[in-house]
């Protein structure tokens, strides 16, 4: 598998690393190149140079005439021996050769199967020379045909032809020193490159996480927070374009707020003056219901539905001025230590659902909480699973062990019918959510879960939905005060 860097720290350091790297390697390369080349070439030209000198000193033996030795003159060991020792020198091999005669130095360490065939070739017609590795190591072999000036000054050839090879040693060692030095500053370079790398890389990404982090500010509802603008380039014009764009968004929201708070205020303002006619309208409600039965079948029926609004009306107004509370913040808890099973069997009994719910409580389970509160809590969870689930209705309650609701007093609240689908479950919290048109005209307000998850919420606790199969399950979370 290969490794991709993800964070741009890492890319702009990698990235800088593989330019620098790429420019000391190429600058190092080529200036070795040119440096071994100029060595071996100053040191092909003098040997070519010392060679040439050498041979141009040479006396040659025995009847010289015109032309030295001639087809018909006796080249002895000994005539071949003075020219390989006028050509000698420390750690060359000199080797001479007239026809099939051959002579060299001591200590030669080559022989003429270490010369090429094509340079064996050519030195016959001119000076040639050419670098060789020899027992691993690199060597100059010059090959030449020696010849002689006439009284009228003609070079003829001699029939001699001589090889010599200068070792490359020296030159070898050098080119080793400055591999090594090249390595080593090569080494030098990238940690330099590296820590400019680091460098160069906080102080381009610095605004950038100046931004990331106004941007998490601003996310958390930080709508103040601006940055200063430095400089003239892209980094300044994209923080002046965060500083433009936060402002237009904490006016948005200032202003959603001011509306907000607002509109609220109204609700609460009509909710309270609803109240009052409200309370008269029940208490005509109340009396005309009893007569109900001894009016006509229109007028009775006529009845029975202005009393059923009128109460849809009143609980409405009721959970309106509650939730007004908790926008307001008046909202107050007051803790008591109770038994969570009578709680629980009062809340289903004064609501007449203690025939169509099954209570499991544990015996003499008791907990700290606001017993208003929780009867509000239990009766919207259990008065939803009524009206809009399926027998049985099950109400549970147990302290929680384990897991980060550990200690906490978990009620759970689960209906049988078809459960609550999986895209409304993010919303049932919502106020005035109701799922699908055909329950715009169903019993509730809308506002029976959000006041149940408000009174659960302060008491520091949560409250979650979950489909199940069959049915939907509440569960809530009260914690130890």
């Amino acid at each position: 598998m290969t490794w991709v860097p993800t964070g741009l720290r890492a890319r702009l350091v990698i990235t800088f690393l593989l330019v620098a790297v790429t420019a000391s390697a190429m600058v190092a390369g080529l200036g070795y190149q040119i440096i071994r080349r100029g060595m071996l070439d100053r040191a092909e030209r003098a040997a070519v140079a010392d060679v040439r000198e050498t041979l141009s000193r040479i006396t040659l033996p025995i009847g010289a005439s015109d032309v030295v030795w001639p087809s018909d003159t006796t080249v002895t060991d000994q005539d071949l021996g003075e020219v390989v020792q006028a050509l000698e020198a420390p750690e060359r091999t000199v080797i001479v050769t007239y026809g099939d005669h051959r002579n060299s130095n001591a200590g030669a360490r080559f022989t003429m199967a270490d010369v090429p065939d094509q340079l064996r070739w050519q030195a016959a017609r001119r000076l040639v020379y050419q670098r060789a590795v020899l027992r691993d190591h690199p060597w100059l072999i010059v090959a030449t045909q020696i010849q002689r000036a006439t009284r009228d000054n003609v070079l003829r050839p001699t029939g001699l032809t001589a090889y010599v090879f200068v070792p490359l040693s020296d030159e070898e060692t050098v080119l080793f020193r400055l591999r090594t030095a090249l390595a080593q500053a090569g080494g030098i370079t990238l940690v330099l490159a590296l820590t400019l790398a680091l460098l160069s890389a906080r102080r381009v990404l610095l605004p950038v996480r100046r931004l990331g982090a106004a941007a998490r500010a601003l996310g958390a509802g930080e709508l103040h927070v601006r940055l200063p603008v430095r400089g003239r380039d892209e980094l300044a014009e994209l923080t002046a374009t965060f500083n433009e764009t936060a402002a237009a968004l904490e006016d948005s929201v200032s202003e959603l707020r001011t509306l907000e708070s607002m509109s609220r205020r109204f609700v609460a303002d009509v909710s309270h003056e609803l109240r009052t006619p409200l309370t008269a309208m029940t208490a005509v409600t109340d009396m005309l219901s009893e007569d109900a039965e001894d009016l006509p079948d229109d007028a009775g029926e006529a009845v029975r539905i202005v009393v059923r609004e009128i109460d849809r009306l009143r609980v409405l107004v009721e959970h309106l001025i509650e939730i007004s509370r908790f926008d307001a913040g008046a909202a107050t808890l007051r803790r008591e230590t109770v038994d969570v099973g009578d709680t629980l069997a009062d809340c289903l009994e004064v609501r007449g659902w203690a025939d169509r719910v099954k209570l499991t409580v544990p015996v003499g389970l008791t907990f700290s909480l606001d017993a208003r509160r929780f009867d509000v809590i239990v009766a919207n969870l259990v008065g939803n699973a009524l009206n809009h689930g399926a027998p049985p209705v099950v109400v549970g309650a147990r302290v929680a062990v384990g897991g980060e609701h550990h200690g906490a007093l978990e009620v759970s609240v689960r209906d049988h019918g078809s459960g609550i689908p999986e895209q409304v479950l993010p919303h049932v919290f919502d106020r005035f959510y109701k799922a699908g048109t055909e329950r715009a005209r169903s019993v509730g307000s809308g506002l029976g879960l959000a006041i149940a998850k408000a009174n659960a919420e302060l008491h520091g606790g949560s409250i979650k939905a979950e489909r199940c199969d069959p049915g939907t399950l509440f569960r809530v979370w009260i914690p130890k005060p």
